[in-house]
Formats: structure tokens, C-alpha cells, sequence
């Protein structure tokens, strides 16, 4: 519980933290009706805010649809009305990046009070079949499509990585594919099971190479991901 789960610049979260943080949420949120396979849309810059976020919707039940607050105004609201979420996780400096939705509920997770709620594990009841998550992705229209995932395909791709790769506790990862990617599931979700230091890049930092370039060394990153054209400059 002491290890070190989660840096971001200056912050950190030990295990024991983080668990407790995600855990809280978790409780809010089944308070708030999150049940199984319930579409809980979560629209944040990375942030310790972030990895809470997403933990305390999947311990609640609930299946995690990122809203990326870059995209079109008209995107975001097809993004919410065809997902069918009800609740939205934000921070309060996105408020005014987010289109108007009546049937949508908000939660600022920068201001929000969880002190008196539980912190232990919540008693969900859960199966390889429901659901983990949805990303839109463009599709071949153009118009967004959620690609809806399960926890059993969630497990396999992470249980597979592990046995290929085996990550350690002295190993440290790296966050800094945007969470409206599927890469970035795996980036946060891996190292968490398997004891390691998850490092998230700042807002914007996966643009910034040089920035990338002092984060690794500086944080002594040993795990990342590159799409081949960008891993030739690092290579470089």
C-alpha cells in the first residue's frame, strides 16, 4: 500500500491512496445510480484526477466513455446523447468547454467533497461480460462509433502483456496517449495491476518531444509506447 502507484509533476498517490480515492468515488457514484454497464462519461485533462476517475467508475460498475474537451462542440454532444450517459465526471476549468445537455448530471472531481464516504472496496458483482469501457472512434463514415469493450477482452490483453513484457515493481510506466485512444487503456490499467509506478505526462505533453524526451530521464522511465514514425525520432 506504501508503493508509489501514481506520479504527476509535483504530486504523487501511493497505492493505499489511490485505492482509497478510487474507492470513495466508487461509493458517490453508486449512491448516484452507476450500476453494471452503466455509461459514465468522463471528460478531464490528465490529472491524478483522471486515474481516480476512471478507477471509481469501473469499481462502481460502471463503463467509462472519455470526452475529449478538443473535439467540436458537435461531436461531444452526439458523443453524450449517443452514448447514452446520464453522469459526466469534469473538471471545473472545462465547464465552459462543454456543450449543454439536459439529461446529463456533472460531477467536478477538482472541488468534490468525498471525505465522509467509505473507503473500502465496494461489493459490485461483476462478470467477464460487462462492460469496461467505450471509445468513439471516427469510423469509416466519419460519424463517431463507440467501440464498446468488456472486462474478460480487458483482462486477456493485459494478462497477455504481462506474460510477454513482465513489468516488475521497479518498473515505471509512462501515460501520455490521450484516454480517447485504445492505447491509453493499457497505459493506465497495466502498470496499476502489476505493482509499478504509472508517471502521466501533462496536458498537451504528448505533442512536445523535448518535454517527453526530460520526463523519461527525469522519472527513469522504463515502459512506453510509440507509433513507429515517432519512435525513429526518439531512436534519433
Amino acid at each position: 500500500p506504501d508503493a508509489v502507484a501514481l506520479v504527476f509533476g509535483e504530486r504523487s498517490l501511493s497505492y493505499g491512496e489511490l485505492n482509497a480515492r478510487a474507492n470513495a468515488l466508487a461509493h458517490r457514484l453508486i449512491g448516484l445510480g452507476v450500476r453494471a454497464d452503466a455509461p459514465v462519461g468522463i471528460a478531464v485533462e490528465r490529472s491524478l484526477e483522471m486515474v481516480v476517475g476512471l478507477l471509481g467508475i469501473m469499481k462502481a460498475g460502471g463503463a467509462y466513455v472519455p470526452i475529449d474537451t478538443e473535439h467540436p462542440p458537435e461531436r461531444v454532444a452526439y458523443m453524450l446523447s449517443d452514448s447514452g450517459v446520464k453522469l459526466l465526471l469534469t473538471q471545473a476549468r472545462l465547464l465552459d468547454a462543454l456543450p449543454a445537455a439536459a439529461h446529463v448530471g456533472l460531477l467536478t472531481l477538482d472541488d468534490l467533497e468525498l471525505e465522509g464516504e467509505r473507503r473500502d472496496d465496494p461489493d459490485v458483482a461483476l462478470h467477464g461480460e460487462n462492460l469496461a469501457y467505450v471509445i468513439y472512434t471516427s469510423g469509416s463514415t466519419g460519424r463517431p462509433k463507440g467501440a464498446a469493450n468488456r472486462h474478460r477482452a480487458l483482462h486477456n490483453r493485459l494478462a497477455w502483456m504481462q506474460q510477454a513484457y513482465g513489468l516488475t515493481r521497479e518498473d515505471v510506466v509512462l501515460q501520455k496517449t490521450p484516454f480517447g485512444f485504445d492505447v491509453s487503456v493499457w497505459e493506465f490499467f497495466w502498470p496499476l495491476i502489476d505493482g509499478a509506478t504509472l508517471v502521466l505526462a501533462r496536458p498537451g505533453g504528448h505533442k512536445d518531444a523535448a518535454y517527453l524526451a526530460g520526463l523519461i530521464a527525469d522519472e527513469g522511465i522504463t515502459t512506453l509506447h510509440f507509433v513507429p514514425s515517432m519512435l525513429e525520432v526518439f531512436l534519433r
